[in-house]
């Protein structure tokens, strides 16, 4: 007798449809599984078998083949225990369903207890678009794939639960999306609690509006990491697109808070220094989503950008441009989004007082080399912004003012991403930072003066063709903001300042 359960993988962010069939049969026993298992579902036998003994059932002494159809595709993880026991419990007589439209995930411990899986909604998604009515998930996961409208997802907390629920005796009810946790953006710090520093603060509200990437260079204390860790509250509400890709790669690696259905919230990522290349892009013998995945449609911020290691840094490169990164292994190519706002920060030297107005700088010109080059002129390229934060005055720390709130800055941020939003309509552009390049031919024009000041800045500053136009993104986000059509000279002009830090430390 053949039984026949459905499922479903996963291959980088998507999902895939797996059919787990059971085939019970004369001969010697044995449990064999085949469909190119790793060891993980390779143990689902152990796990299967004893829950099957231990919440009462008759494990059959039989020759039982498992088969996980495509048998091409590698399966991974102890998402097929639950389809594995259903099938069984099918298989051996102790129940009678249709279980044509219905699909299963779950990891079971030995006493049939369901435990949490990651890739949920994806899942979820996969198995709305192949005509699966109902959805049984472990209840810890059932939230998380709630938010999928047209699909029934079912809490399940035991296999016996279900076994009663299949059975018509106990019924389970469809799981409900958690509501929204405004907490988290309580949890946001503001720029109102940030003193002076205001020419750093336009410069972000900036990148805010354009999703540009940022470099701050300044002296330890200068505040540096407190703005950046600000940025979160001033960016644009995520879009319903956005908040199921995040969510999804959330998910599939393992790091959906508790507690939330959907992320709204945009994510602020902060690795540290020591994090290795694979950490940062993703992979690992079990592949998965590494930090610029996870920070996709927020904010990236690499902190102490020269203690990174070279080969870490050069891992962003690519990335960057595309939006996308791709994990080769022996499996198969595995292609993540990574739509993200680089901010990095930095100090000028070892000791950090290069420059600094007040304090002299311990290091020699050969050290502050050194320090500056590990820092590669092709990475700093792909910062649209590059501006220096000089200490704090005195004067500004004990200013009894109010400083300006996130929540005031993020008004002006909205307007022009809204401009952004209907001028990019007809597209997949999301922001100035993304414009394709027969966008750009159109929406960045200049006037024959503003030509003739970026003729000389590309001349007098050796501008790469890259950074030119990223001046240009740059220079049309500030023009939004100003509620201009067209890019004045004063646009370009502030534009080209944010250009200008690479020369003067790097002399690139």
């Amino acid at each position: 007798m053949v039984v026949k359960c459905n499922s479903f993988g996963l291959f980088g962010i998507d999902s895939y449809p797996v059919e787990v069939e059971v085939s019970l049969s004369r001969g010697i026993a044995a449990f064999d599984m085949v469909g190119l298992p790793d060891t993980a579902v390779k143990e689902s036998r152990d796990r299967v078998r004893d829950a099957f003994k231990n919440c009462g059932f008759e494990f059959p002494v039989s020759r039982i083949t498992v088969n996980l159809a495509p048998a091409d595709t590698k399966k991974e993880g102890p998402i097929y225990d639950l389809p594995i026991f259903v099938a069984f419990l099918i298989a051996t007589g102790n129940l009678s369903a249709d279980i044509s439209d219905c699909a299963f995930l779950g990891e079971l411990s030995l006493s049939g207890e369901l435990r949490g899986v990651n890739g949920v909604l994806p899942m979820t998604i996969k198995a709305k678009e192949c005509g699966i009515k109902r959805l049984y998930v472990p209840a810890a996961n059932a939230c998380e794939g709630a938010v999928v409208k047209g699909i029934e997802v079912y809490p399940v907390k035991s296999v016996y639960q279900l076994f009663l629920h299949l059975k018509g005796i106990e019924q389970i009810y469809p799981a409900e999306p958690l509501p929204d946790n405004p907490v988290a953006l309580q949890e946001i710090p503001d720029f109102a609690q940030v003193k002076g520093q205001y020419e750093v603060k336009r410069a972000l509200e900036i990148a805010a509006a354009g999703g540009h990437n940022v470099l701050l260079i300044g002296p330890p204390g200068s505040g540096k990491s407190m703005l950046a860790k600000r940025m979160p509250a001033i960016l644009p509400d995520m879009t319903f697109d956005e908040t199921i890709e995040t969510t999804k790669v959330h998910s599939i690696a393992g790091s959906l808070p508790e507690g939330v259905s959907l992320i709204r919230t945009r994510p602020f990522r902060a690795p540290h220094h020591t994090v290795s290349p694979v950490a940062l892009s993703g992979g690992g013998a079990t592949v998965k989503p590494g930090e610029i995945s996870l920070a996709n449609n927020g904010i990236l911020f690499l902190d102490e950008l020269p203690e990174f290691g070279r080969k870490t840094m050069e891992v962003l490169r690519q990335p960057l441009e595309d939006g996308t990164v791709t994990v080769s292994r022996a499996s198969g190519k595995y292609t993540y989004p990574c739509n993200i706002m680089l901010i990095a920060a930095m100090n000028p030297c070892p000791c950090g007082y290069f420059n600094h107005p007040t304090r002299d700088c311990t290091c020699s010109d050969t050290k502050i080399h050194r320090y500056l080059d590990r820092v590669s002129g092709p990475l700093l390229d792909r910062f649209d912004i590059h501006i220096e934060v000089p200490p704090v005055e005195y004067r500004d720390l004990s200013a009894k003012n109010s400083e300006e709130s996130s929540e005031d800055i993020k008004k002006r941020v909205d307007k022009a991403r809204a401009v952004q939003t209907e001028r990019f309509k007809d597209s997949n552009t999301t922001c100035n930072a993304r414009l394709t390049d027969s966008e750009f031919e159109q929406y960045c024009t200049v006037s024959e003066e503003g030509a003739k000041l970026l003729e000389g800045v590309f001349e007098s500053m050796g501008l790469s063709a890259r950074a030119y136009n990223r001046i240009l993104k740059v220079a049309r986000t500030i023009a939004d903001l100003d509620g201009s059509e067209t890019i004045e000279t004063t646009h370009l002009a502030e534009a080209v300042q944010y250009r200008s830090l690479d020369r003067r430390y790097w002399n690139k």
